[in-house]
């Protein structure tokens, strides 16, 4: 008897002391980390902007695509609201175009929100009227803001971009949006734009729906060739419930 109960007591210590070593395993600690983003960028001024100097303005935020990453600034003049302003076409609006300088690498959407509050907050700038587009890898960066950042924005056009369906939920069902795509678009599928226009529309966002038969992942070119296209952000200011 009193081997037996020597022996439970000894197995008791064995399977306390394993528990003991699983729990070392488990700590609880923490880190403040610190991470720097260096960007690049053009900002464009209106014409209007140093005659009316009581006035504020509003302000596009254009996101580019994966082939101008990581580059000399000027390859973002390749395509967008960069190449037509290149040509020499006037905006009614600013327009801020950061630089994503990783090649391969998603946009750190948080830096990008950085400049653009700190862009808006040492100019003369209208912030209910903000506007945000971006054209494939960019688009899907602007996708990203509109989820994470639903109450900055009037209104957003998204090019051929890769889409976070399963948080529709969280854009603010106040902004309008205009999504344009290229149905034989082989990078990023239209049926991305399509399940989030229809996800978007059941949620009852007020969403346009640009298809291009015949046209491939460059349906950018169409897009921003559209003139009413600014002529619709122009009039969008942003809306609360």
């Amino acid at each position: 008897m009193k081997k037996c109960v020597q022996l439970i007591v000894l197995l008791l210590l064995l399977q306390g002391c394993s528990a003991q070593k699983q729990a070392s395993q488990l700590i609880d600690a923490a880190m403040e980390t610190v991470i720097t983003e260096s960007l690049n960028y053009y900002l464009y001024f209106p014409k209007e902007y140093e005659e009316k100097s009581d006035e504020k303005f509003p302000l596009l935020l254009f996101l580019h695509g994966g082939g101008e990453s990581g580059d000399t600034l000027s390859t973002i003049k390749a395509n967008g609201p960069p190449k037509l302003i290149a040509e020499g076409k006037q905006f009614p609006f600013l327009i801020l175009a950061p630089q994503n300088p990783y090649k391969r690498k998603w946009w750190n959407t948080r830096a990008v929100v950085q400049l653009l509050d700190t862009i808006v907050e040492n100019n003369r700038i209208d912030k209910n009227r903000i506007y945000l587009t971006g054209l494939s890898r960019g688009g899907g960066a602007a996708w990203e803001m509109a989820v994470h950042y639903p109450n900055k924005f009037a209104a957003m056009a998204v090019v051929c971009g890769m889409t976070p369906l399963p948080y529709a939920t969280w854009i603010d069902k106040n902004m309008p949006i205009w999504v344009f795509h290229g149905e034989e678009d082989r990078s990023i599928p239209i049926s991305e734009s399509e399940t989030m226009v229809s996800r978007l529309r059941d949620l009852g966002h007020e969403v346009r729906f640009t298809r291009y038969p015949g046209v491939g992942h460059d349906s950018w070119i169409q897009a921003y060739s559209t003139e009413e296209l600014y002529s619709w952000f122009i009039a969008q200011k942003r809306k609360t419930d």
